[in-house]
């Protein structure tokens, strides 16, 4: 499975680049303007162009997902035409992030905006993640549009399962994979008992018709979670910078450096050092 940080800081791009196993970057506009505001507070200001060309020099050679905020099929692949147009050729490493169904709530009518605004940007020769998936449908018509990857929230969608069943959700909290079973039975929604249960469906199904698109998994709350997901059939994971770190952490592994430093011979420890 592939490894993507879930950040726009630079200093976390960075060391997460440092551990050698970084195969991409996603960001959104509100994660570009945040990290703007961090990097000035510190005295260094840089305007969104500056900042959005560094992200993109420091991560050459692997995919960096830039977002839209547009919500029309004319607006979407306008912007996002002009997006990779202007960053593209600064690493040639822009994907485009597109949300699946851009249909506010309340809204109907809209639901084939997004799908649209991913085929013709496909057709353009714009790779393009789709996002905001919760259904393995959405994934499957996304795909259809010619969407290189396909971002699958399965935190946000625990969140929902829960809530939907009045239990309070918490930002580091996760299903299990087998879901969660009440007294009338096990929790879920349309059929889907969990985050990872959406990645495991989504991938059965483009298995069964031999879809090329790749399946992100999003929103992961745990290493746990992470290791379900890859699991479950996720081709990428994309995670914040503490969970990454998570992914090596055990208190048995501490315990056997200490155990190991208390037992090293130092003549054999010398050894090296002439």
């Amino acid at each position: 499975m592939k490894l993507f940080i879930d950040s726009a800081k630079l200093s976390e791009i960075e060391k997460a680049h440092s551990c050698g196993v970084l195969d991409g970057v996603t960001t959104n506009p509100t994660m570009i303007k945040n990290a703007m505001e961090d990097l000035k507070e510190r005295g260094e200001a840089l305007n969104i162009w500056e900042y959005t060309d560094r992200i993109l020099m420091s991560s050459a050679g692997i995919p960096v997902i830039l977002g839209v905020t547009e919500s029309t099929c004319e607006g979407i692949a306008n912007q996002a035409s002009a997006l990779y147009y202007l960053f593209n050729p600064v690493a040639g490493n822009v994907y485009i992030k597109v949300p699946v169904n851009p249909s506010f709530v309340g809204e109907t009518g809209r639901d084939f905006e997004g799908i649209k605004a991913i085929k013709t940007l496909s057709a353009a020769g714009i790779p393009v993640t789709a996002t905001f998936i919760f259904t393995p449908e959405q994934a499957l018509m996304a795909a259809k549009a010619g969407a290189k990857i396909v971002c699958l929230h399965a935190g946000k969608l625990d969140d929902y399962i829960l809530t939907s069943h009045g239990i309070t959700a918490n930002a580091t909290g996760c299903i299990p994979a087998g879901g969660l079973r009440t007294e009338t039975g096990v929790m879920g929604d349309n059929g889907i008992v969990s985050g990872v249960d959406l990645i495991k469906m989504t991938a059965a199904l483009f298995k069964r018709y031999n879809l090329e698109t790749q399946i992100m998994a999003a929103s992961i709350r745990s290493a746990r979670q992470a290791r379900e997901v890859a699991l479950a059939g996720a081709d990428i994971a994309t995670l914040p910078l503490n969970l990454i770190e998570s992914l090596m952490s055990h208190p048995k592994t501490c315990e056997g450096m200490e155990l190991f430093k208390e037992g090293i011979l130092q003549e054999y420890a010398d050894l090296t050092k002439k």
